[in-house]
């Protein structure tokens, strides 16, 4: 795999900015701010903009053969790649460049020392003055654990990441750096978001292939095809407890102490897209809900939600995932309303767990909205009360979810001295709009499901 330089040891001697306050082209290292062409086909006129690097590494041998023939110095600096983070945007379009793609017109500004924020939760990025590892955070915390940062190198930290504790968030710096350039699942071919701890002899491949039933990855094509003529799955390997016939959809129920290499497997390719959590190995406090599309070949996986079995914060949901191959289908508002209707069967009010990430609060939102106006409206029609309390009965929405909601809507008006629900055109305009898209929905009748207990020793050791 090639060399990343970390922040802290650059391979270059750090050059003096000039007294423009810019630095010469032929010296890049971490933390320096470029322009660099942000469009992936190259095809047309470039569209540059503004980046910072975020780490450095040698250029692939092809790359690196030609640079070296086209340049008779045969700089140094011209034989490396640069992982940039284009400013303003999420951190999902973060990317490898060749100084080809960098505007060498304009000038290259040292680090500064203020964070950088963008879209989706960017972490800070790395400067001269911040550390390069990151120090880890309890499960379930969004708040930095107050312990010392041990010094680990960066095989360490990787093997830390593939084998402690469960999915939390972190702001560790290895994690910004996508390691993964394609996956093959079924017949889709899809480019990652980010960073996932995938075993390091994967990361130099092309493309990694994942069987579609058993979520194993493979470096090689063969290597897919041998095991697929073994692999007797069809299916997640767990509890089929919802199945609609129109549209072929299922549920399935997969327990992470018993299905462990499952469901380690299905969060090493949801952390592909998800930059908000940092995956862990922990699986055995999860239950996974795995969402399906059937057809005569067998379960094909559009995603899932996970859920811990015994949440003292009353979370319904830990972590949400729909297969980019799949998004824009409804399909993460279906997601969202079985977590729900799983909380009813329970009879628990539910919230997912947070933060969000950027999508998955989007349809959070619009699944607030929509779930929430509907019964406003159903008990309109009836000339009946409602208050939020009636409101998070009926749909096991959590009430504070319902304020932020109906606030974000403009829906809560001042009145005598107390506060009351009022639609506006606009809204009931888009609620319309929106209930045109006849996207599919979760059918109560079709769900065979009985909350699974637990006991506190089954809990406390993993039993």
């Amino acid at each position: 795999m090639s060399e990343l330089y970390s922040p802290a040891s650059p391979p270059y001697t750090l050059p003096t900015p000039t007294s423009n306050g810019f630095i010469n082209s032929n010296n890049i290292y971490v933390g320096c701010q470029l322009y660099v062409d942000i469009k992936k086909d190259g095809q047309g006129e470039r569209e540059y903009h503004k980046a910072q690097v975020l780490t450095i590494r040698e250029a692939n041998r092809s790359y690196r053969n030609n640079i070296i023939s086209n340049d008779e110095n045969n700089n140094d600096d011209l034989q490396h790649e640069y992982y940039v983070h284009y400013l303003e945007y999420n951190k999902r379009l973060d990317e490898w460049v060749t100084r080809d793609k960098i505007d060498w017109s304009r000038p290259i500004e040292p680090p500064t020392a203020a964070p950088l924020v963008s879209n989706g939760a960017t972490p800070p990025p790395c400067t001269m003055a911040s550390p390069y590892l990151g120090s880890p955070l309890s499960i379930g915390s969004v708040t930095p654990s107050p312990s010392p940062v041990p010094h680990m190198t960066r095989e360490q930290e990787l093997e830390k990441l593939r084998h402690h504790g469960a999915m939390t968030n972190s702001q560790s710096n290895i994690v910004k750096v996508k390691n993964i350039e394609k996956i093959q699942i079924g017949r889709y071919i899809v480019s990652p978001w980010y960073f996932s701890p995938y075993p390091e002899e994967f990361c130099d491949e092309p493309m990694i292939y994942i069987c579609e039933y058993c979520l194993s990855y493979f470096a090689k094509e063969r290597q897919l095809r041998r095991h697929l003529k073994k692999c007797k799955l069809l299916h997640p390997p767990g509890n089929e407890i919802y199945r609609d016939y129109e549209p072929n959809i299922s549920f399935f129920e997969v327990d992470g102490h018993h299905q462990k290499t499952y469901c380690r497997n299905l969060c090493l390719l949801s952390k592909l897209f998800l930059d908000h959590k940092t995956l862990y190995y922990d699986v055995d406090p999860f239950l996974f809900y795995v969402l399906c599309v059937r057809d005569k070949k067998g379960c094909h996986i559009v995603g899932h939600f996970s859920k811990e079995k015994d949440s003292q914060e009353g979370h319904n949901l830990a972590c949400i995932l729909t297969l980019p191959q799949y998004q824009r289908q409804g399909y993460g508002r279906l997601l969202i309303s079985f977590s729900y209707e799983l909380s009813k069967v329970e009879g628990k009010i539910g919230t997912p767990e947070k933060p969000l990430s950027d999508l998955g609060l989007l349809s959070y939102r619009s699944y607030w909205s929509e779930t929430i106006i509907d019964l406003l409206l159903e008990m309109h029609s009836n000339k009946e009360e409602i208050s939020i309390h009636d409101i998070s009965e009926t749909t096991k929405i959590d009430p504070k979810d319902i304020l932020q909601t109906l606030q974000s809507l403009g829906a809560l008006k001042p009145y005598r001295a107390q506060q009351i629900i009022f639609l506006s055109d606009s809204v009931l305009a888009a609620h319309k709009r929106a209930k045109k898209k006849n996207l599919v929905s979760i059918d109560e009748a079709l769900l065979h499901w009985t909350p699974p207990r637990f006991t506190q020793s089954q809990l406390k050791y993993a039993y």
